[in-house]
Order: structure tokens, then C-alpha cells, then sequence
């Protein structure tokens, strides 16, 4: 990957995520329905997307991740969910505040205070949290209106 990843980029690499995770497929008129932004906006950031190796898209076909693309988009899914179980349990925020808040917080925050993070929710919320540190829980719902960068 050549360039900056954006938090609307990572956000269209989760909508994909989700469809692949759900549907099994994706297609352009998902992404937009998803983050709530038009159908020439998904196809300007696909195009981005597409030129840095993270998704392959063909004009009206279907969409898919690449492996790198795969493993950034796990990476920011588990990060949002690590960040809303914090929010929501130990600081007791209300769930949909929580979810806000999460998606803007998960491209923000270093990977080092987000392992430690993941580390102190393992020790607290052992119920809550995977083996290896991931948390368990269903999949995302995107905070409409993001937009595109």
C-alpha cells in the first residue's frame, strides 16, 4: 500500500468486510446503502482502493478483498470493537453513543495503546474477549454519513 490510508477508506475496507463476512458478496450499491454515501463516491473511493492493492473490482462486478486489504480491515473491525466493549462496559456508555464513538476513535489511536488496551479488557472482561485478544462480537454497524475523504 503506497499511500495514507484514510478513515473513510478503512470504513469502506470494514463494509466490505461485512458483506463478504454476511452476504458473501459485495457490490457497489451495498457500500453506498452501508455508509450512506452515493454510488459515485463508492466508485471514486473503490478506484483508490483498487489502485493500492487492497481491493479487486471490476466496472458493475462484484467487490472483494485482498489479502492485505482483509487483514486491514480485520485489524480496524477488532479495533472498533475493542473500543466500543471499553466504552460500553467498563465506562458504561449507552450502546448507540458507543458505536459513534468507536468508529471515529478506531483511526485515531496508535497500535501501541490499542494492544495495551486490548490487554487490559483480556484481564477485566476475560468472558468478553478471544484468546489471542480479539473481542467477540457481531458485525459492525457503520456510523452513517461518514462520507468520503
Amino acid at each position: 500500500m503506497t499511500q495514507k490510508m484514510t478513515a473513510s477508506k478503512e470504513d469502506y475496507l470494514e463494509a466490505i468486510l461485512d458483506y463478504e463476512n454476511g452476504e458473501g458478496k459485495t457490490r457497489s450499491i451495498d457500500i453506498a446503502r452501508a455508509l450512506n454515501v452515493s454510488r459515485p463516491s463508492v466508485n471514486k473511493s473503490l478506484s483508490v482502493l483498487k489502485e493500492s492493492g487492497l481491493v479487486e473490482h471490476e466496472r458493475y462486478g462484484e467487490i472483494s478483498l485482498t489479502k492485505e486489504g482483509r487483514a486491514l480491515a480485520k485489524y480496524v473491525r477488532e479495533l472498533h470493537d475493542t473500543l466500543k466493549l471499553f466504552l460500553t462496559d467498563v465506562l458504561k456508555i449507552p450502546a448507540e453513543i458507543a458505536e459513534t464513538d468507536a468508529c471515529r476513535m478506531e483511526h485515531a489511536i496508535s497500535k501501541t495503546t490499542a494492544d495495551s488496551l486490548k490487554k487490559y479488557l483480556q484481564k477485566i472482561l476475560p468472558k468478553k474477549t478471544a484468546p489471542a485478544g480479539g473481542i467477540k462480537s457481531a458485525p459492525l454497524k457503520h456510523a452513517k454519513g461518514r462520507g468520503t475523504e
